[in-house]
C-alpha cells in the first residue's frame, strides 16, 4: 500500500488549495466581464468556462505519482489536473485569457490546453482523451519504457464508444494506462442514475478483464493510495486499471449555469464534503499546525495572483496569426492568406 508521508500531504494540500483558489479567481475574472447581462462573447476570458472545484482530490491523488514523461489527458474541467501535473500555471492562465504567450498561443482556450513539457493535454470532446492515452501507453510499451498514461473523464462519459473501445484495447495489450473516472453525480444537468445503470462505474472493468476500484469518498489520502497502486501496476507492466473516484461538483456545469435542475440539498452536501478541509484535518493529526496550513494557503494565493497578473499583461495574438499552425505541411493550393473573392456578394456567399 502506498501511504502519503507528511511531506507528501503538504504537497497535495498545496496543489489542492492552489487549484481551488485558481478556479475561484477565474470565476471572478470571468463573471466580471459578463455582467450586468450574461454575454458569453464579452470579457477578458472568451467562450465558456467549466470549473472543477470540489474535485481536487482526484487530481493530486493520481498525478502526484507521475513523472514529466508520463502522459495525462483531461476533459473539459482540466485545471485541477493540470496543476497537479505541473503544467506551467502562468502560460496556462495566459491561454485561458486568449493571450499570445499562452500554451497554445491563445487559440485553445481553457478546454484545449497542451503542455508538451509535461505531456499534458485536454479536450472539450467527451471521453476524447481516452484513445490518445491508450496510444501513449502503446508507445511506451513498444519503446520498452516504464512510462504511464492516465486518462481523466467524468462518469457521464463512461458510455461513450471511444472510452469502451479504449478499455478493450488497453486490456487486450496489457497497456500501462490508468483510466480515472471523476464521479460528481451529474452529467451536465442529468443525474447519474438517468445516464448510466451501475452506481459503481469501476465495475465496467469486469467486462474487460481489467482491474477496477472505486474510492467512495472525497478523501485525498485514500485516492493517493489507490492511485499509487494503479500507477504502480501500470509502471511494473501489470496492465491497466479503471479507477473511479467520488467527487462533488461545487459549481454549475459552466459559469452562468443557473442550476435550476439541481436540488438545494445536493449543493449543500457538496459544500459540506470538502476534500480540502478533510485533508487539513488529517494533516493536523500528523502534527502539521494551523500556522503552517495558513502559510501554505498564502503561498498558493500568491502563486495564483502572480499567474493571473502576468497573464493579463500579455499581448493578444495578431489577427493574421489565426491561420498559423492550421497545417503542418499545407496541401498544394492551401496558404495562410485570406481567400480572394470576385466581389462582395461572393464573399458573403451570394444572395441566397
Amino acid at each position: 500500500m502506498t501511504t502519503a508521508s507528511p511531506d507528501q500531504l503538504r504537497r497535495m494540500y498545496e496543489d489542492m488549495v492552489t487549484a481551488r483558489l485558481y478556479e475561484e479567481r477565474l470565476q471572478d475574472e470571468y463573471m466580471e466581464g459578463k455582467r450586468p447581462g450574461f454575454d458569453i462573447s464579452t470579457g477578458e476570458i472568451p467562450g465558456e468556462l467549466h470549473l472543477a472545484a470540489g474535485q481536487e482530490a482526484a487530481a493530486v491523488g493520481v498525478c502526484h505519482h507521475l513523472r514529466d514523461d508520463d502522459t495525462v489527458t483531461a476533459p473539459h474541467r482540466p485545471h485541477h489536473v493540470a496543476i497537479a501535473k505541473r503544467v506551467d500555471l502562468k502560460r496556462m492562465t495566459a491561454e485561458i485569457f486568449g493571450r499570445e504567450t499562452g500554451l497554445c498561443s491563445g487559440k485553445g482556450g481553457h478546454m484545449h490546453l497542451f503542455d508538451p513539457d509535461v505531456n499534458f493535454a485536454c479536450s472539450g470532446i467527451i471521453a476524447e482523451g481516452c484513445p490518445p492515452a491508450v496510444g501513449a501507453g502503446l508507445a511506451a510499451k513498444k519503446r520498452n519504457t516504464d512510462s504511464v498514461a492516465v486518462a481523466y473523464l467524468g462518469e457521464g462519459a463512461i458510455d461513450q464508444g471511444g472510452f469502451l473501445e479504449s478499455l478493450n484495447l488497453a486490456s487486450v495489450h496489457d497497456l500501462p494506462v490508468v483510466f480515472v473516472v471523476e464521479d460528481n453525480d451529474w452529467a451536465i444537468s442529468m443525474p447519474k442514475e438517468r445516464v448510466t445503470r451501475p452506481d459503481d462505474g469501476s465495475k465496467r472493468a469486469d467486462g474487460f478483464d481489467m482491474h477496477g476500484v472505486r474510492v467512495d469518498s472525497d478523501d485525498a489520502r485514500a485516492v493517493y493510495e489507490a492511485g499509487g497502486e494503479a500507477v504502480g501496476r501500470a509502471r511494473d507492466g501489470n496492465g491497466p486499471t479503471l479507477l473511479e473516484v467520488q467527487v462533488h461538483r461545487r459549481m454549475g456545469h459552466f459559469m452562468g449555469d443557473p442550476e435550476t435542475y439541481r436540488p438545494e440539498e445536493d449543493q449543500e452536501r457538496a459544500a459540506a464534503r470538502d476534500s480540502i478541509d478533510r485533508l487539513a484535518a488529517d494533516m493536523r493529526e500528523f502534527g502539521i499546525d494551523d500556522q503552517e496550513l495558513e502559510e501554505i494557503r498564502d503561498r498558493a494565493a500568491n502563486r495564483v495572483d502572480e499567474a493571473v497578473t502576468w497573464a493579463k499583461q500579455q499581448p493578444l495574438p495578431e489577427p493574421e496569426a489565426a491561420h498559423d499552425h492550421a497545417f503542418t505541411n499545407p496541401p498544394e493550393g492551401v496558404t495562410s492568406e485570406e481567400p480572394e473573392f470576385a466581389d462582395s456578394g461572393a464573399a458573403a456567399g451570394g444572395d441566397d
